[in-house]
């Protein structure tokens, strides 16, 4: 199966649950050029991977990454963090 298959709609973001471990989950993001995920906190730690395109990750503590495919970051819990699309994106959030 193929990340974009699991989106059906015509959305700027969408998120999917992709698979439910006994503990945690793993969400497909999709992220179309120019859109945003707003401001948000995870309670448990999370690892956010890029498949495709390019995304800005920022958070309240001044970090500012690019994120592409193959690239990933760990975001900590209860620090408030953003997503910039800079190009048509899929990402795997794995919390």
């Amino acid at each position: 199966m193929h990340l974009n298959f699991n989106f059906t709609e015509k959305k700027p973001l969408q998120t999917k649950k992709i698979f439910s471990p006994t503990e945690g989950s793993i969400i497909s993001i999709k992220l179309e050029a120019n859109a945003e995920m707003k401001e948000h906190t995870t309670k448990t730690p999370a690892l956010l991977m890029g498949i495709i395109g390019e995304v800005i990750f920022e958070n309240e503590k001044g970090i500012k990454e690019m994120i592409g495919p193959g690239d990933y970051i760990e975001i900590e819990p209860d620090v408030k963090h953003w997503l910039f699309a800079k190009t048509d994106s899929n990402l795997i959030l794995i919390k």
